[in-house]
C-alpha cells in the first residue's frame, strides 16, 4: 500500500479534530454515555494517534477506515434520534443535510485527493455500500416522516421530490457497487437457492431492504410528485449541497419502481420463500403502478 500524501493525513486528521468535537457536543446534549458515541470517539483518538505517529508513511487505507467508521457511528446516534422524535418539521431539515454531509465526508475526501481512481479505492465495496445505503435511508425515512404531513407537502412538493430522487439515487448506487455473481459450470455452489440470490446481486437483508425502499420512494414520487413541475424558488432555497448528483435526466418513479419490486418479489417469493419475507406491500405498489401506466 502507498504511503499517504501528508497533506491528505493532515486533513483526514482535521475532519476527525471536527467530529471529535461534534461528538462531544452530542454527548453532552445527551447527559449519558452512548455505544455508538464511545465507539466513535475511540476510533477517532486512534486515528488521531496514528496520524501524528509518522504523516509520510500512514497506511491511508487505515485511516479513512478509522475516520468512516466514526462517522457511521456518530450518525447512526443522531438518526436514531431523528426517528424516534418523528423528524420535527422546524429542526429536522437541518439535521438531515449536516448528516448527509458527513455522511458524504469520505467519499469527498477519496475524491479531491485522487487517492485511486476507481469507484472510493481505499474506502472498499463494503463502506462505500454502508455510505449509499445510510444516506439513502434516512432519505427514506425523512421523506416517509414528510408523506404523512399534508400541508408541507402542498407547499414544498419540489423539494420532497428533490429528496426522493437523491435516496433512490443512493440506494441504486449502493445495489450496484458489488456485480452480481454470474452463473456457469465453472462456479460451484452447494446451495442453488444461495446462488440464485448473488446471480441477482443480493449479498444480504440490507440489499433486500433497500430494494423495498427504492420502490417505496418510487411509489411516493408518482403518487405525489407526478405532473408536477418543480418551482425554481422551492430548490434554490434549499442550498445545502446535501446532493452529489446531478441528473441529466428526470428520475422515472414507475420505471425504476417497478423493475425493481418485480426482482424484490421474484426472489422473496422464490429463494427466498421459506424465509417469509412480506410482498403484500410490494404487491400492491405494483399494482398502483400498472394502473398508472394504463391510465
Amino acid at each position: 500500500m502507498a504511503a499517504a500524501d501528508p497533506s491528505v493525513v493532515k486533513r483526514v486528521e482535521e475532519l476527525g479534530d471536527l467530529a471529535q468535537a461534534h461528538i462531544q457536543q452530542l454527548s453532552e446534549a445527551a447527559g449519558e454515555d452512548d455505544h455508538f458515541l464511545i465507539r466513535a470517539s475511540a476510533a477517532l483518538e486512534k486515528l488521531k494517534l496514528l496520524c501524528a505517529e509518522d504523516k509520510e508513511h500512514s497506511n491511508p487505507a487505515n485511516l479513512l477506515e478509522l475516520y468512516t467508521q466514526a462517522i457511521l457511528d456518530m450518525t447512526y446516534f443522531e438518526e436514531n434520534k431523528l426517528v424516534d422524535e418523528d423528524f420535527p418539521e422546524d429542526t429536522s431539515l437541518q439535521k438531515v443535510k449536516d448528516l448527509l454531509s458527513f455522511l458524504s465526508e469520505p467519499e469527498i475526501l477519496v475524491k479531491e485527493n485522487n487517492i485511486h481512481p476507481k469507484h472510493g479505492g481505499l474506502l472498499g465495496d463494503e463502506l462505500l455500500e454502508c455510505l449509499s445505503w445510510r444516506r439513502g435511508a434516512l432519505l427514506y425515512m425523512y421523506c416517509h416522516s414528510l408523506t404523512k404531513r399534508r400541508e408541507w407537502l402542498s407547499r414544498k412538493c419540489a423539494l420532497l421530490q428533490k429528496y426522493l430522487v437523491d435516496g433512490i439515487s443512493y440506494l441504486l448506487q449502493m445495489l450496484n457497487y458489488r456485480c452480481p455473481i454470474q452463473l456457469n459450470e465453472s462456479v460451484s455452489f452447494q446451495d442453488l437457492e444461495t446462488a440464485k440470490l448473488l446471480s441477482e446481486g443480493i449479498f444480504s437483508d440490507i440489499h433486500l431492504l433497500a430494494m423495498m425502499y427504492t420502490g417505496e420512494m418510487c411509489y411516493w414520487g408518482l403518487k405525489y410528485c407526478a405532473n408536477r413541475q418543480p418551482e425554481n424558488h422551492e430548490i434554490d432555497n434549499d442550498s445545502s449541497g446535501a446532493s452529489c448528483f446531478t441528473h441529466k435526466e428526470p428520475l422515472d418513479f414507475r420505471e425504476v419502481g417497478e423493475s425493481i419490486l418485480k426482482k424484490y418479489v421474484y426472489v422473496c417469493d422464490g429463494p427466498l420463500k421459506e424465509q417469509e419475507w412480506n410482498t403484500t406491500n410490494a404487491k400492491q405498489i405494483l399494482n398502483f403502478f400498472q394502473h398508472c401506466h394504463n391510465s
